[in-house]
């Protein structure tokens, strides 16, 4: 027991003792110990006024000098008074540290509660989306940012990547937009100026548009010229192998000139692809005849068709998505393998998936399959005539048609690959 609340006893039995002794002297001990009692809390009682007195005017008035308990509360509501000064100084310290960190981050910060509303948002915020302060705060981001991506993009479930929109103050920039959690029901959107990237992809796309299709017409005629010069007779047949090397290598060049037009008009091409009705069980029983009377081919190709649905797209793309991944399958299988197709839908929509018994594809490369010109092996694809373009087809125009692309594969043992399509596209 504290010292102080000792003596308080003390001196309490002590009064008690002693008007019980004056009262007995006296004749009247009850009426001597209700006196001494009452004038006890009587004083206890002054002195819990002086106490909240105190604590009503403590900015502007001195503790009081209180003895006993009653100085130890005064001691300990001093000790937690200054305690709590500091920790509010260190807090504004901190509050204002931060608002110079975020003033100074060159990101927009947008801080959302569950319901998307805007509980603060930095100065680079304010300046790439023109929000205004106390104005803005309490609204919905999707109401101030009312580009069609963005308001797809929150809607969706996936935030790992994040989406592209052109400003909403200056038409001619773009803003790049992602949403991050950081709690259960609040996120934060970042927001950066990607304009000067956008303007150099755009010129990249342009410059890789217009050079496939100047590089087409030469392509045609040295292809042209070359085929004349290996079927004619008069020609020395020392030249023969030569010629069938740059025959070989023009279709090669030509493959990828096509695969690199195609790409470019997939990229150029915005929005989602068509509501067109295709039968993807009757593309796939195509693609497998036609890979079955191939010359060089795995040992067995098979199709499986769980379901007869169709989908709602664009019959080209989807041939080009189907037909790279089974092409690929075919030409990194041996002879001795075997690659199955297999076409089903569950409740998620419809998938395809192309499983093949080839070499299989290092763990550390799976990443960047969709690269263009990605290679794993270059020596591979210099022997097989690829052009590294084919899953970066692929990848487009699965992404116009709201699908995604799933790899699995594992070195000397073989790969999957799945294409994923949403319910919305599949038809019965």
């Amino acid at each position: 027991m504290p010292q102080a609340w000792s003596f308080a006893f003390a001196r309490l039995a002590l009064l008690v003792l002693g008007a019980l002794v004056v009262g007995w002297f006296t004749g009247f001990p009850a009426a001597v110990l209700f006196v001494a009692l009452g004038g006890y809390v009587v004083l206890c009682l002054v002195r819990l006024y002086r106490l909240s007195w105190w604590l009503q005017h403590r900015s502007s008035e001195d503790p009081p000098d209180l003895r006993g308990p009653w100085g130890d509360v005064v001691a300990l509501i001093m000790r937690i008074y200054r305690r709590k000064k500091f920790h509010k100084r260190r807090v504004l310290q901190l509050l204002r540290e931060f608002r110079h960190i975020s003033a100074a981050v060159p990101y927009g910060i947008v801080a959302l509660d569950g319901d998307r509303q805007i509980q603060w948002f930095n100065r680079t915020a304010s300046r790439l989306l023109s929000l205004r302060r106390k104005v803005d705060y309490g609204q919905r981001i999707d109401n101030l940012v009312r580009e069609p991506e963005f308001v797809r993009y929150i809607a969706g479930r996936d935030y790992a990547q994040p989406v592209t929109v052109r400003s909403t103050v200056d038409r001619e920039n773009y803003l790049s937009l992602q949403l991050v959690a950081y709690s259960d029901t609040r996120q934060l959107l970042v927001i950066r100026d990607v304009t000067r990237e956008a303007r150099v992809e755009a010129m990249r796309k342009d410059f890789v548009a217009n050079a496939s299709h100047e590089l087409r017409s030469p392509l045609t005629v040295i292809t042209g010229y070359v085929d004349a010069l290996a079927e004619d007779t008069a020609i020395d047949p020392i030249w023969a192998a030569p010629l069938r090397e740059m025959e070989r290598q023009s279709v090669r060049m030509r493959a990828v000139v096509d695969g690199l037009i195609e790409l470019s008009r997939l990229e150029s091409q915005s929005g989602e692809a068509g509501d067109d009705e295709v039968d993807v069980p009757a593309m796939l029983s195509l693609m497998r005849k036609e890979h079955c009377s191939l010359e060089r081919r795995p040992r067995e190709i098979t199709l499986t068709l769980d379901s007869r649905a169709r989908l709602r797209g664009v019959e080209s793309e989807l041939h080009s998505v189907f037909g790279n991944l089974i092409t690929n399958a075919v030409k990194y299988t041996p002879d001795t393998g075997r690659v199955d197709i297999r076409w089903w839908t569950d409740d998620d929509g419809a998938h395809c998936s192309v499983r093949d018994t080839g070499i299989g594809i290092p763990a550390e490369h799976l990443p960047r399959l969709t690269e263009r010109f990605y290679r794993v092996d270059p020596s591979r694809h210099r022997s097989t005539g690829g052009s590294g373009l084919g899953l970066a087809i692929a990848k487009h125009a699965l992404s116009r048609h709201n699908g995604t692309l799933s790899i699995q594969s594992e070195e000397g043992v073989g790969s999957v690959f799945t294409c994923h399509f949403p319910k919305r596209r599949v038809i019965g």
